[in-house]
């Protein structure tokens, strides 16, 4: 799959979320493109870029004057998905992560380049930035991808890509539906930096402690939140 810049991804990863939500039962239309950026949160030119990488990999086809569609057949990534999703909740997808991310962040810290963390500082910078939640949570999807691509393992990158999709879906909407932003003292923006900067010195055993930190106080406050959604 193309990388399409870090908007275009974080377009992809909500576009993946919402098609393994849907019935795919059948021949399915998505919904207009102004509508699915309304949707997803996302610019329209980002959509077109996410739209662009799934029809490449043949997940979805347009038809010219009706739209765009899902097909039944090439779709068994997407179906896989929605069906660990279908069987989960978000203490076992928080067990999970717990398992897999932390050995991430330490290969990061090993694996590295200047690229790499530059890229996640300047994501860094964007979380304090976001104006809406939705914006944050596509920044932080970006940088924990940033991290797991740092990790030179395309093994446990496409493990990160599966456990993340599965997570955007089980809690997508969830848990956070209106406009607000993260608060100035929002716990991750400082669980983050200590993450990254362990990364960039070279600190496995501090840049998987840190991760696992980070995650355990994600999941505190997360795992209530659901169950009062309930």
């Amino acid at each position: 799959m193309d990388i399409v810049g870090d908007g275009g991804h974080a377009a992809l990863v909500q576009l993946q979320a919402y098609l393994a939500q849907m019935d795919l039962s059948g021949e399915t239309r998505l919904p207009a493109e102004r509508e699915l950026c309304e949707s997803l949160g996302v610019s329209r030119g980002d959509l077109r870029k996410a739209l662009a990488v799934l029809e490449k990999d043949g997940r979805i086809w347009r038809h010219v004057g009706k739209g765009t569609f899902v097909g039944s057949g090439p779709i068994e990534e997407t179906i896989g998905i929605s069906e660990i999703a279908g069987r989960t909740n978000p203490a076992d997808v928080m067990r999970a992560r717990l398992i897999i991310e932390p050995e991430i962040a330490r290969e990061a810290a090993l694996h590295a380049t200047l690229d790499d963390i530059a890229a996640m500082r300047k994501s860094l910078a964007q979380t304090r930035e976001a104006a809406t939640w939705r914006q944050y949570e596509n920044i932080d999807n970006l940088l924990h991808r940033q991290i797991a691509e740092a990790s030179s393992n395309n093994v446990l990158l496409g493990l990160f890509d599966v456990l993340n999709a599965v997570r955007r879906t089980v809690v997508w909407g969830r848990l956070r539906a209106d406009g607000s932003r993260p608060p100035a003292d929002h716990h991750s923006f400082a669980d983050h930096e200590k993450i990254v900067e362990a990364i960039a010195d070279r600190d496995l055993a501090g840049a998987a402690a840190a991760m696992r930190l980070h995650l355990v106080q994600v999941g505190r406050r997360l795992i209530p939140a659901h169950e009062a959604a309930e």
